[in-house]
């Protein structure tokens, strides 16, 4: 152990009833027993879906064991004597200010399972020989679920630094073993007993090895296997231990929390919705197609589908009337929608809303898409941490990677809801390249063996089930051409084709000045322009250009990531008001309109882009078909810098190729994208597995795919099957191309009011009440990529909302009503430019 001072302990003065967690409000203290039981018992109900409850029973009844130390029930009446708040119960340390050092709580669970489990381990083997590397995973698997649910999943290795074999192996004076076995309950002991047997070493290795053996799986797909095993079992663990400290400190928190889907209610709400519509044009007669064949196949066998359909093909009611009626039959906690941008996510809540929601009671809906959750979490945090305990959720694809591969425990506690769910991936062409393997993967186990559905969505569909022949033993989706939901999608998108593509790219680009004339001499034609740009710069030099020249009946907006979600919503809805009464109306943006945004322009200018991109601007336009033609015209801007963004200038060079090998007339045709996806998708194969800088102990070019599968470069040789480097593999998914923090931006009176709430919580905390307005202020939050946060930080523009704390909120100056939030400060808001 290392130094502390224990106030010349008097163990004496212990109170007989070992304490879990303090209460401040009376004397009536959470005993380690209770919570173990409870944690325990919660954990087996989450880990039914995956075949896994008795296991879980018995890691969640052994998580805290280490508690019933002497060393922890000191800093327990330190903490209680102090009447301090500020404790984190979820580190295996101490924060007390009379204390200072280490006191481990979780080593001691672990080497309880291990050795328990160990004593089994021969006669098991001797049963059956063949369960034996099995049974030897299922030993390491539990034992790392306990010793890990303080820092998330540890590294896998006997390297001398740390990790999974040097935690096993603490002494008794580091990790208190035979002291909390003399300590704890006797209750605690004899269940732990009853449940660590014979045979549960042998049911739980033989349904492993029944499970992964059932598929011709590659190794590196097995190791992947297991390694997903692992998490979900953590993450019922890591959930239950939330949950369970939650309801001890609100126990309002459970009518909340225990809210169950009523499908069948569900199902007939949709109906009655879907019956509305009328099929009076020849749009509506093929949305309806689609939609019915959506519920037809909604009574297909679980696995994975994919709905290919044109913009404005009315995929969002269809693919919600697919998956109500899909968890309806085959009784599912859940739908999750992933979406690329939060810029949809409110627009697709609203939609189900609209369709499910009645007036005065709890919403089916959940939406989670801010990073206002700190990677560094407090106590308070973590108990506040949204884990997707609703009917319906929708989250961001960088929330759901977060997720299944981030570092701690912030997303591990959400993962095991995606087991017994439908996951609706909307626009899955957005799927970051270089974690193609590591969501193929994922997917493939999910539906494989988790009671789970996956649906793709998208008008662009990539080839994530056709990959390179070297590349499909590393990981390919498992989807079939049987599982496409869309009937003829050729025909169907001829029958669809609502614009024209116009190829206006010239030898050394288009000058500003050129675009503002061209943009303006289109809305002399029609009564409205979306223009659509690969940078915040171009956005912001055209808006200001534009602002200036078109004529003063022409309202301009700007649109960027740069606004909440909140101001980006308001923004949207007067676009739209406008173009349903035929105003003239121009709109500046990035990218993150043109994927499912529901706008209707007369016509879209996009800077040269993927041709994905391309096609999905072209559903901006024209939309729902009430013009006889339409033009989407291709430009490229002269000194575009996007040699940092390597999606977009590997898109372009793709798409160069297309134009010169089809025709303007068939450029948005099945073809032409599929011969794109090829160009695009196959030649970027070598990304796929997710490239990192070589880890401290291993040697080679190292993968994320291979530290988190066979880790074929790991320099130590271990005993144990499981070789996954969990925590590296964490700490290197910190690098994908997205924003990594959050701030909360003072956008209108609402924004400040919570603001200003969240920093009153500072002396009269309430984790219901934090988490309640953690959730209000994700419309109000703006998520920001690490160089912007820096120089945020380094100008004194964002600040915490209490001490300790690591949610943060940016004050007035730094953000603009044209432009969001800033990382300058000006006397006019034309000026203000992320």
């Amino acid at each position: 152990m290392d130094e502390f001072n224990l106030c010349n302990l008097n163990t004496k003065a212990i109170q007989k009833v070992a304490i879990a967690h303090p209460s401040f409000a009376d004397s009536l203290h959470q005993s380690v027993n209770t919570h173990l039981f409870s944690v325990s018992e919660i954990a087996a109900n989450i880990a039914k879906k995956f075949h896994c409850e008795d296991t879980a029973a018995l890691i969640g009844l052994l998580h805290d064991f280490g508690k019933y130390s002497d060393a922890f029930q000191c800093y327990m009446q330190i903490i209680i004597n102090e009447q301090s708040e500020y404790y984190d119960l979820d580190l295996d340390g101490i924060s007390s200010k009379q204390l200072k050092g280490s006191i481990d709580h979780s080593t001691a669970g672990a080497q309880w399972i291990a050795k328990a489990l160990q004593a089994h381990l021969s006669s098991v083997c001797k049963e059956d020989p063949s369960v034996q590397m099995y049974a030897l995973a299922i030993l390491q698997i539990l034992s790392l679920c306990v010793v890990s649910h303080h820092s998330g999943l540890i590294n896998n290795l006997p390297e001398p630094t740390g990790g999974f074999a040097k935690r096993m192996s603490k002494s008794e004076e580091e990790a208190h073993f035979n002291e909390c076995v003399k300590n704890a309950d006797v209750t605690v002991i004899e269940k732990a007993q009853q449940i660590a047997t014979k045979r549960l070493l042998l049911n739980a290795s033989t349904f492993l090895k029944t499970s992964l053996t059932a598929f011709n799986l590659s190794t590196v797909e097995h190791d992947f296997y297991l390694g997903m095993y692992t998490k979900l079992l953590f993450s019922s663990l890591i959930d239950a231990d939330r949950i369970d400290s939650a309801d001890f400190e609100n126990p309002d928190n459970k009518p909340e929390r225990n809210q169950v889907a009523d499908w069948k209610k569900a199902c007939k709400k949709i109906e009655r919705f879907v019956a509305q519509f009328s099929a009076d044009g020849p749009i509506d007669a093929i949305r309806a197609d689609i939609s019915n064949n959506c519920l037809t196949r909604a009574q297909d066998p679980q696995g994975i589908f994919s709905l290919t359909v044109p913009t404005g093909g009315g995929k969002t009611y269809a693919s919600l009337r697919f998956a109500l009626h899909h968890a309806k039959k085959y009784n599912l906690d859940r739908i999750i929608y992933i979406i690329p941008f939060t810029s949809i996510i409110e627009q697709n809540a609203d939609a189900i809303r609209k369709v499910l929601d009645d007036e005065n009671k709890q919403s089916w809906v959940l939406e989670h898409h801010s990073n206002l959750e700190p990677e560094v979490q407090t106590w308070r945090s973590k108990l506040a941490a949204e884990n997707w305990d609703r009917p319906i959720v929708l989250t961001t694809m960088v929330q759901f990677l977060e997720s299944t591969f981030g570092s701690g425990t912030r997303g591990a506690r959400r993962l095991h809801q995606m087991s017994n769910a439908v996951l609706v991936f909307d626009e899955i062409q957005t799927l970051p390249i270089r974690c193609v393997h590591l969501f193929n993967n994922t997917i493939n186990y999910l539906t494989r063996f988790c009671k789970t559905t996956a649906v793709m969505c998208t008008a662009t569909q990539p080839l994530l089930h056709q990959l390179p022949n070297e590349k499909a033993m590393l990981g390919q989706l498992a989807l079939t051409s049987a599982n496409e939901l869309t009937p003829d999608i050729t025909t169907l998108y001829s029958v669809l084709e609502r614009v024209q593509v116009t190829n206006l790219t010239r030898d050394g680009g288009w000058s500003e000045s050129d675009l503002t004339q061209l943009i303006a001499e289109q809305l002399q034609i029609v009564s409205s322009c979306l223009v659509i740009v690969n940078t915040k710069d171009w956005a912001k030099r055209l808006f200001m250009a534009l602002k200036v020249q078109v004529d003063k009946q022409v309202n301009v907006y700007h649109l960027s990531t740069g606004m909440c979600a909140a101001h980006r919503k308001a923004l949207l809805s007067d676009v739209k008001a406008r173009l349903a009464n035929g105003l003239p109306t121009l709109c500046i943006s990035t990218q993150l309109i043109e994927a499912g945004v529901d706008v209707d322009f007369s016509c879209v200018v996009r800077f040269m882009a993927g041709l994905d991109s391309i096609a999905q601007a072209a559903g901006r336009c024209n939309r729902h078909g009430f013009r006889d033609s339409a033009k989407v015209i291709v430009v490229n801007p002269e000194q575009e810098n996007i040699g940092m963004l390597h999606d977009i200038k590997t898109g372009i060079d793709a798409t160069k190729r297309i134009l010169d090998e089809f025709d303007d007339t068939q450029l948005l045709s099945p073809q032409a994208m599929t011969r794109y996806f090829e160009y695009y998708f196959y030649e970027r194969a070598g990304e796929m597995p997710y490239s990192i800088k070589k880890s401290g102990f291993t040697k080679g070019k190292q993968t994320l795919l291979d530290l988190l599968s066979c880790n074929k470069n790991n320099i130590n040789e271990s005993q144990f099957p499981l070789r996954h480097a969990f925590m590296d593999a964490a700490k290197a998914f910190k690098a994908i191309d997205a924003p990594s923090n959050s701030v909360i931006v003072p956008y209108n009176e609402e924004a400040k009011s919570i603001i200003t709430e969240l920093c009153a919580l500072d002396t009269r905390f309430n984790a219901a009440e934090y988490r309640t307005l953690l959730k209000r202020s994700q419309k109000y939050s703006v998520n920001l990529f690490p160089n912007v946060w820096a120089k945020l930080v380094d100008m004194q523009a964002v600040y915490p909302i209490g001490e300790d704390e690591q949610v943060y909120y940016l004050l007035d100056e730094f953000y603009s009503g044209d432009f969001g939030l800033s990382a300058e400060v000006s006397n006019t808001q034309q000026d203000l430019i992320l």
